[in-house]
């Protein structure tokens, strides 16, 4: 054990400007920022939560008000001092933050001035503010008793009880913009049109839940639930607990598109498309923390998009779950992640079947027609090569629409030919079967649709039927892997 109390010591302070300036490049967005802050409410047991926002050109403002449990001048000064509370401590289990950071670095990240105004049950509103511009001039940590427009305050005392948290000089966000520019002024509301789709995501159980309301520019914000719990064609796997039965992991594989409404469909693909929200849905408490990510175990492909896995944690596995300050990123312990790609090879393996469901239907029903491979395997001398198969529609199709060049064509399918890196494939694949790729799987379908339609266009102009094309191409490599988007066509 040292004894410090025989050690010379000398104070190193952080220069309080440029400390502060630091926060803000942790590297939250406005939508997780605002998060972050509701966090509070729900923590202070808000029932309602009110985000707010005026646009004023650079003089913009946001403010998010709650009627929660509200603060006494002297616990609001704690709440505003940044680091208020050890990441380590034992907190409740339905606590949402963990460092004592989240006001500060989340505000600081969005704005130049961050107010709060609070007040508890028969009391009077009590408020500070922290100016990063008077930080950097003074050098010290001191709040200032200052309140930017008095409503705040008006609006509070309306009701029992809460907690108001306003950001001004939003710089990252308006900074410089004119008030009467209409261009930054549909920037500014497609922003927060972003704000409103993350929340309605990311707090989407406890609205479900009726845990709280959330209100946006005085609007009540609708859930959006990632699994479509509600719809009877979603089909709900079994839930499996690991890491000691204290993380618990539910597959949920979304309806084909023809079990849904068109509204519904549109619905059910979130902000950012299909593709991009398929994967698993990591929750702390109910609070989403990482929405759609296959945490580096799986592509994002297509074939998948119907695949959605929550994955629920308690607050007490932060440490192991890597949780950061912003809320927005968790890494699973290297001990689970074989069991996390285990069970997500099921619920992918289901949705598999459920996408190709009315491909295969059709390919079945035109089962009889003859096959025809991209790849011929031939035998030269003994020795065994890989040919390109000429008779294959789609390159029929293409040499004989450019006759000129055909001579040139051919000789470029033979250097194809002769040079297949098969000792290189058969390693790769012996050695990592499993990233292996699929022809088409990285690419847009929109590609292999244009290839699709082309063939169909060339069939039909053959004097053959719609029915005839589509069971031709429903046996061409490698259309035959995406019997889906026969429909697409």
């Amino acid at each position: 054990m040292v004894d410090y109390s025989m050690i010379e010591t000398t104070p190193a302070e952080p220069e309080a400007g440029s400390m502060i300036e630091t926060f803000r490049a942790i590297g939250y967005s406005l939508e997780t920022a605002v998060a972050d802050i509701i966090d509070n409410s729900i923590s202070a047991e808000a029932n309602n939560i009110w985000v707010d926002f005026a646009w004023k050109g650079s003089m913009s403002w946001i403010a998010i008000k709650d009627d929660g449990i509200g603060m006494n001048n002297a616990e609001l000064i704690n709440a505003m001092r940044p680091g208020s509370r050890n990441p380590n401590e034992t907190r409740n289990t339905t606590d949402l933050g963990r460092f004592g950071l989240g006001l500060k670095t989340a505000s600081f990240s969005q704005c130049r001035k961050l107010s709060v105004i609070s007040r508890k049950i028969d009391s009077e509103p009590v408020f500070w503010t922290w100016d990063l511009d008077f930080v950097n001039q003074t050098g010290k940590w001191n709040l200032i008793k200052y309140l930017p427009d008095p409503s705040f305050e008006q609006q509070l005392l309306a009701q029992d009880s809460g907690t108001t948290i306003i950001w001004n000089d939003i710089d990252r966000l308006v900074g410089g913009l004119n008030q009467n520019d209409n261009t930054s002024l549909n920037k500014f509301l497609r922003r927060m049109e972003q704000v409103k789709y993350h929340l309605a995501m990311t707090f989407h159980r406890y609205i479900d839940g009726n845990k709280i309301k959330l209100w946006f520019q005085q609007h009540e914000l609708a859930a959006w639930d990632p699994f479509l719990i509600s719809e009877t064609a979603t089909q709900k796997l079994p839930g499996e607990p690991v890491q000691g039965g204290r993380v618990k992991l539910r597959g949920f594989v979304l309806p084909h598109k023809s079990k849904l409404t068109e509204i519904k469909f549109r619905e059910a693909e979130g902000p950012n498309g299909w593709n991009a929200h398929q994967g698993f849905y990591i929750y702390r408490n109910e609070r989403l923390l990482l929405a759609g990510d296959w945490l580096g175990m799986f592509r994002k492909e297509e074939h998948y998009k119907l695949a959605r896995i929550r994955v629920d944690l308690p607050n007490n596995l932060d440490e192991d779950w890597q949780i950061d300050i912003k809320k927005s990123v968790a890494r699973p312990p290297l001990i689970l992640r074989e069991q996390l790609k285990a069970y997500a090879s099921k619920v992918r393996a289901q949705a598999v079947d459920v996408y190709r469901h009315k491909g295969k239907v059709l390919q079945r029903k035109y089962a009889s027609h003859e096959f025809r491979p991209v790849w011929l395997e031939k035998v030269r001398h003994g020795k065994r090569f890989y040919a390109i198969n000429t008779d294959h529609p789609l390159v029929q199709h293409l040499l004989s629409d450019i006759d000129a060049k055909k001579a040139s064509i051919t000789r470029l399918l033979c250097l194809i030919e002769e040079t297949v890196p098969i000792p290189l494939i058969t390693i790769r694949e012996s050695e990592q079967p499993d990233l292996q790729g699929q022809p088409f799987e990285s690419v847009t379908s929109d590609a292999l649709i244009s290839l699709m339609k082309l063939m169909y266009d060339s069939i039909i102009e053959q004097g053959h039927t719609e029915e005839f094309a589509k069971t031709a191409i429903l046996n061409m490599e490698p259309f035959n892997l995406y019997p889906q988007l026969v429909d697409s066509i």
